[in-house]
């Protein structure tokens, strides 16, 4: 457990990226809205979503799953791009204003009168999209936005994502709920933005935990030697381990592993159980292989 929104959670949550991609027929509908129903079941109760998931698919599940037990449910969203017509299907929305229309919009399609925790999705580095000419905004500005929305009771907490470490001392006094940036066991260049966060007692909440997939092209944690090994050994899966590395390494890490299968979802929410000691730990981090 760790505090999280004002509330003390279970470390493993739920990220609605990949459901989106894959519930776009009646009978994926039907899936996704059980498989979120069973997540709950099984505990989890942190949901990380946004609005350009789907142009508002991903809400919109999360509302048909979960609008019921709405209060007893932690959602976590984001801010900073939106979806276009055509090939590309996002585009940055950084400014001000759009930061307002995307919670305005994240508000309707949850259908709920606050975001528990909003993240400023920011695009000063690659991977993903660049801001450009209008687009490039003062940090300071974004913040004071999001600060309003706050006073106004529409979000709860400020994250931050895709952010340097400067970025966040910058934002500190505003006061932030927890950060999310790229960051798995094979990549580990954020470490001293993790540290930052740990020492404050700010959620770390890292996307892509486990590497691969979307459009980063990072190398998967589950294919590393010392990471298989130690699956074998402990009668676990490469996916577990990983999760479990990013458990133990940093207390205040709280995961959002996205799936679209129970059985995935039921192996995610296990790892939660595997106990990593300090020479496996090593081991993992060095690459070792017995």
């Amino acid at each position: 457990m760790f505090p999280f929104a004002g509330r003390s959670l279970p470390r493993i949550g739920y990220g609605m990226g990949q459901l989106a991609r894959r519930a776009t027929s009646t009978a994926g509908w039907t899936e996704a809205v059980a498989l979120l129903r069973r997540a709950f079941e099984l505990g989890v109760r942190h949901f990380d979503t946004a609005q350009f998931y789907g142009d508002g698919l991903a809400n919109r599940l999360l509302r048909a799953a979960l609008g019921d037990v709405r209060d007893e449910v932690v959602l976590a969203t984001k801010a900073g791009a939106k979806p276009v017509p055509g090939a590309i299907p996002l585009t940055a929305a950084q400014q001000p204003h759009e930061l307002r229309e995307a919670i305005e919009a994240n508000l309707a399609t949850l259908d709920t009168d606050r975001l528990d925790v909003v993240y400023l999705r920011r695009m000063d580095y690659r991977p993903g999209l660049l801001a450009e000419g209008d687009q490039i905004v003062p940090l300071q500005d974004q913040l004071s936005e999001l600060a309003m929305l706050r006073d106004e009771g529409k979000i709860l907490g400020i994250g931050l994502s895709h952010i340097t470490v400067e970025q966040f001392h910058t934002a500190s006094p505003i006061g932030i709920t927890c950060v999310q940036n790229i960051y798995h066991l094979l990549d580990r260049a954020f470490e001293p933005l993790l540290t930052a966060c740990r020492d404050e007692g700010i959620a770390w909440v890292p996307y892509f935990p486990l590497g691969g997939g979307g459009y980063a092209d990072l190398p998967k944690v589950t294919e590393a030697p010392a990471v298989t090994a130690v699956a074998e050994e402990l009668g676990a899966t490469p996916t577990q381990i990983g999760l479990a590395w990013q458990l133990a390494h940093a207390p205040n890490t709280m995961l959002i592993p996205g799936t679209g299968s129970t059985g995935h979802l039921m192996e995610n929410t296990a790892a939660g159980d595997i106990a990593l000691d300090e020479d496996t730990l090593a081991r993992l981090e060095n690459g070792t292989v017995h």
